[in-house]
């Protein structure tokens, strides 16, 4: 859904900024080549992760891992009936319908708006599926798997989560020359993972958080964005109000005005990224917004500036985890995000 901001980061006395044109790793480990298997302590005394040797190109997780692998996990429409779709009228009608079930999308859908979907559902797409036009609506929803698909044109949101959905796994998708927000999280929405998306031509990206204003958003918003290509996008990813911990890992950035911003007292875990060309991957505080957290670890920053930290108190992150060494992101993240990929 539409939202306003302005475009020029807040400074304050905990921000810093290096030179761009040469490439930098945060921390000692990760410039050392690729990193053999072990536990890696993070910021704020998180054990959670494991560290991984790049390899070839993985399967796809059938199970998300982050926050929509919490709270009882993410399982859609398991269990239930599988309802082939290929035009909009079919899918309009299957989303109507109570779960659980899985709705299997093949062909290029056109829709316009939002269009609800229910609790207990995974859309997932053959091979070639595409969603033009029209966006999903995850509102008051739980339990909600939308997989494989490519989004583009959209007239307002690609796949907006709002009103307290909880336990959504937006994951293999692909997002380009859209409206507003390609994936937005607000309004008490909770436990959910953005992963191996792929993100391009298209300006305002991910919020998370509906205004500076809702503090009822406080205690909620948790989120995981991992393993997604933010190919040449402008902002947003993602751009933070009050969640905490939120928890960026393993995305490869290339060529973004920034990174991720955390504003109105969020806590934002930054770790195991890469990016390439971006000016500033991370704020703390941005536009009118009060200042966040950010935490950062094990980033690689090629020809970029160097992050915004501080601002405030990261919680740890609850879960386990693997991460993948930082300076092989952009060759696993190419190789495997998107659709096509599952």
């Amino acid at each position: 859904m539409r939202t306003t901001e302005h475009h020029t980061p807040r400074s304050h006395a905990r921000s810093r900024r290096g030179k761009r044109g040469t490439v930098a790793v945060a921390t000692a480990a990760a410039a050392a080549g690729a990193i053999a298997v072990g536990a890696l302590t993070l910021p704020g005394g998180n054990d959670r992760a494991e560290t991984v040797a790049a390899a070839e190109p993985r399967a796809a997780a059938e199970t998300p891992q982050g926050w929509a692998g919490e709270n009882g996990g993410t399982t859609g429409g398991a269990g239930g009936p599988t309802v082939g779709v290929s035009d909009a009228s079919a899918l309009l009608d299957a989303l109507e319908q109570d779960g659980p079930q899985v709705i299997e999308v093949s062909g290029t859908i056109e829709l316009s708006g939002m269009n609800r979907v229910p609790s207990d559902t995974t859309l997932i797409g053959t091979d070639g599926a595409e969603i033009t036009g029209g966006g999903l609506d995850v509102n008051a929803a739980e339990n909600v798997i939308i997989r494989n698909i490519a989004f583009s044109g959209w007239d307002d949101d690609a796949i907006n989560v709002q009103q307290g959905s909880t336990n959504v796994w937006v994951d293999h998708n692909s997002f380009r020359n859209g409206y507003d927000g390609a994936v937005d999280v607000k309004r008490e929405s909770d436990f959910v993972t953005v992963s191996w998306n792929h993100f391009s031509d298209h300006g305002k990206t991910m919020l998370l958080g509906h205004s500076d204003d809702h503090t009822e958003d406080v205690g909620h918003l948790r989120v995981s964005y991992h393993h997604n290509y933010f190919d040449g996008t402008d902002s947003r990813h993602p751009r933070v109000r009050f969640g905490n911990p939120v928890h960026v890992y393993n995305n490869y950035y290339r060529d973004n005005d920034y990174g991720v911003a955390s504003t109105m007292g969020a806590g934002v875990l930054v770790e195991g990224n890469y990016f390439e060309d971006v000016a500033d991957p991370t704020h703390t505080g941005y536009a009118s917004s009060d200042i966040g957290a950010v935490e950062e670890s094990a980033n690689v920053y090629d020809g970029s500036g160097e992050p915004e930290v501080g601002g405030g108190t990261v919680e740890a992150v609850p879960y386990d985890y693997s991460l993948d060494p930082a300076e092989d992101i952009p060759s696993i993240v190419t190789a495997g995000a998107g659709p096509g990929n599952i």
